[in-house]
């Protein structure tokens, strides 16, 4: 029994001693087909990791978001105050778009107007022919012109010439002011616009990102891959606020500039009807001086 045992034994050792020493001459023949021999178990072992980790609930939960990271997808996902955020962003981005396509059409409108009467009444010598020029004309220098008129004949039989000159710049600079505030309606929204969308798209990231740091201490993992889609849907909010705001600021910038030409065409009516009155007034004391010269 023990000399069986020890045989045994003997054997043994002597088959590991001969694949031992088989093994480098094999490798020193054909390497190529002892790495591909090595290689086969790994990546079998591989294989069985990745198709385990493949079926794992959270690999499947992560390769969803991965393929559908668009900003609609981060949109839905995203949480309800970051949701109303965007929302809003993207009302007043429509509001922005509103305002300039409204205010484009009336600047032009108002311009062409104005510079259509300037142009009819170069040549009127009295308020009579400008408004007689003017015909039915709805603009600054309509409203002037009828000031300029309602003011000289509710001043008859006034000899004070400074006094009625006084009264009618009066009525114009109220009418000036008028055009001014017509011209500035929608101008205060894009400034708030311009000046807060920045800070409510990073209220938004804020509060996105703060989910995601709860979420990331709730799964325990630092995983990018599980990370990113709560941070890029953050980022989006800033990305919203972005759109909202630089949009408004370049309109508001540019409807200023607009605004300010056509003031100034308003400011050359109220001059021109304020010529047309002291013109009138010089004839009326100069007919009058003619008669009492008589």
């Amino acid at each position: 029994m023990t000399m069986t045992a020890t045989r045994t034994i003997r054997s043994v050792v002597f088959a590991l001693a001969l694949v031992l020493s088989a093994k480098p001459v094999l490798a020193q023949q054909n390497p190529v087909a002892v790495q591909q021999v090595i290689a086969q178990p790994q990546q079998a072992a591989g294989e069985g990791a990745a198709t385990a980790t493949a079926g794992s609930p959270a690999l499947k939960a992560i390769t969803p978001a991965l393929r559908e990271l668009s900003p609609w997808s981060m949109f839905l996902s995203a949480d309800i105050v970051v949701k109303a955020v965007m929302v809003g962003l993207a009302l007043a981005s429509l509001l922005t778009w509103t305002i300039f396509l409204a205010k484009k059409v009336e600047l032009a409108r108002d311009r062409g107007r104005l510079r259509a009467a300037l142009a009819r009444i170069a040549e009127a010598r009295s308020l009579a022919e400008a408004q007689i020029a003017l015909g039915p004309n709805d603009s600054a220098l309509s409203a002037l012109l009828g000031a300029a008129m309602r003011e000289a004949r509710m001043s008859a039989g006034i000899s004070s010439d400074a006094g009625i000159k006084e009264r009618a710049a009066s009525s114009f600079a109220e009418i000036v002011r008028a055009e001014a505030r017509q011209m500035r309606h929608g101008m205060g929204a894009l400034a708030t616009i311009g000046a807060t969308s920045p800070f409510i798209g990073l209220f938004g990231t804020v509060w996105g990102i703060m989910n995601s740091f709860i979420g990331i201490s709730k799964s325990q993992t630092t995983n990018l891959a599980v990370v990113a889609p709560g941070i890029a849907e953050a980022l989006l909010a800033t990305a919203c606020g972005l759109v909202a705001a630089i949009p408004a600021v370049i309109i508001y910038n540019h409807f200023a500039r607009v605004t300010k030409s056509y003031l100034e065409l308003v400011s050359r009516s109220s001059g021109a009807a304020a010529r047309l009155l002291s013109r009138d007034l010089d004839r009326t004391h100069g007919s009058a001086h003619a008669r009492a010269a008589e």
